[in-house]
């Protein structure tokens, strides 16, 4: 492991040309820009799965293929993330940052005249390019342009945003589709981002920074290839298997996903010897704690995923809430996820390690608790909603401080491609998470009876999912 990874203070490694925060002219703004394309992005994973009842209805889609609508977007996201902040270094964080925010916001305008369910999945991946352009150069400038307690304020607000991005999706999404503006109907929640995306358009130019390009950073197109192919292997037959009850060829491609992604770890090795960039880089892996802070956000956001959308499917197909009254239910978990991800560096710091499997383990029990409640099929009650605000306290203590700590031990010169894994581990956890335990619900929810009974067995194994990833959590603490 290099010198420089354990001894150098992140500050020390950052190259003269890049301006840092207290040298922007206007960081707040730099903030606010960033960080409201961020929201967007956010915004855009949660959105629609408020409207997915009405999106099955308008465009006859199967289950299939909603969760495809729902995963096709991350998807894109989350294998591109890595090459998008790669792409970030070589050409410029601005550049990238409204290239991407461009790109997203064409998109979002496809989405909302799609006029079958494969035109949506199209245009949802296509989404999903531009929020993968667009992303990781706000955790880089973040990185950059930040350091000590002001790093760790912005990461706070970075990870409140995310939150807030949840929970806004949930219930903005219930109200568009409810009001049906201009018989918009589900298409408003794409639509919604269109004006919002010209309007940073015109802003982000005149506000972001100008960081020096490093044009000597070269792309890892093997490994991306490779890795693109292991993630469709692994997700689309857990998406379409029980719809199609399981054909050969979705076990076949369970298999080969996992020697795709033996093959990915080799391709990395082959492309390091050859002097390349691997998308994976060694020093960057190597990095202490940030494997197992990866794999535990992985497992994280596979339960917050997969618990948004098979929620979101029980209160309005079989409870029959609204969209607006199923959005609100979320207020509590957002807001206290909210809260506590902007105020824990206020808690000792003696307390922080611990602090990490802690908040997993009430995320855990409070999942199993409300498993419990729901399996009889009854409607959500005060003190659901207290369990609910509960986990979002558990969500709140493990992700933002666990993300901080495992940035915190990266040089700057790193950032972006410690970010970019990051990143692409919590967008991976989301579409692994949709589609393994959306497919277990899927395939349990027979009935309405069956659907309450089966929203309680997913959420006991995203309670055990939780569990493990507290096991985890203590070496990443570290």
């Amino acid at each position: 492991m290099s010198q420089s990874l354990t001894h150098t203070p992140p500050a020390a490694a950052a190259p003269p040309t890049t301006p840092a925060l207290g040298g922007v002219r206007r960081p707040i703004a730099v903030l606010t820009v960033i960080l409201l394309g961020q929201f967007m992005a956010v915004l855009d994973a949660s959105i629609v799965n408020v409207a997915i009842p009405s999106i099955r209805t308008s465009l006859h889609a199967t289950g299939s293929g909603l969760q495809l609508i729902v995963s096709g977007y991350v998807i894109a996201y989350a294998v591109l993330l890595v090459t998008g902040a790669r792409l970030g270094d070589r050409f410029g964080q601005r550049g990238m940052f409204v290239a991407g925010l461009a790109l997203f916001t064409l998109a979002s305008l496809t989405c909302g005249l799609a006029w079958n369910p494969a035109s949506l999945i199209a245009f949802r991946f296509l989404q999903g390019v531009g929020a993968a352009a667009m992303v990781p150069q706000v955790m880089s400038l973040i990185q950059i342009t930040a350091t000590g307690n002001t790093r760790a304020r912005a990461l706070s607000v970075y990870a409140a945003v995310i939150s807030g991005g949840m929970v806004a999706g949930q219930i903005l999404g219930g109200i568009i589709v409810s009001s049906d503006i201009a018989g918009t109907g589900w298409r408003g929640v794409f639509l919604v981002n269109v004006p919002i995306g010209v309007a940073l358009l015109a802003v982000a130019p005149r506000v972001l920074p100008a960081a020096t390009p490093r044009g000597e950073r070269r792309l890892d197109l093997p490994g991306l290839a490779v890795l693109t192919a292991s993630v469709l292997a692994l997700s689309v037959p857990l998406v379409l298997g029980h719809e199609q009850q399981w054909p050969a060829w979705t076990r076949i491609a369970l298999g080969a996903s996992a020697f795709g992604f033996a093959a990915f770890a080799l391709v990395e090795r082959w492309v390091h010897h050859r002097g390349g960039e691997p998308l994976f880089a060694d020093r960057v892996v190597r990095a202490p704690g940030l494997l197992a802070a990866a794999a535990t956000l992985f497992l994280i956001m596979c339960t917050f995923g997969g618990w948004v959308f098979i929620l979101t499917i029980h209160l309005q197909s079989t409870l029959g809430y609204s969209p607006v009254h199923a959005g609100l239910l979320f207020v509590p978990n957002g807001i206290t996820f909210g809260l506590v991800s902007l105020n824990w560096t206020r808690i000792p710091a003696r307390f922080h390690r611990a602090m990490i499997p802690g908040g997993l383990l009430l995320a855990a029990a409070t999942t199993i608790a409300m498993a419990l409640s729901l399996r009889d099929g009854h409607s959500v009650n005060p003190l659901d909603l207290t369990v609910l605000a509960l986990m979002g306290i558990g969500y709140g203590l493990a992700f933002s401080p666990l993300m901080a700590r495992a940035t915190s031990k990266i040089p700057v010169t790193l950032a972006a491609d410690a970010s970019g894994i990051l990143v692409t581990c919590v967008q991976l956890g989301v579409v692994i998470g949709v589609a393994t335990f959306g497919t277990l619900f899927l395939t349990l929810a027979t009935n309405p009876i069956a659907a309450a009974h089966a929203v309680g067995t997913t959420a006991i194994a995203e309670g055990a999912t939780l569990a493990l990833a507290a096991t985890l959590a203590v070496k990443a603490a570290r």
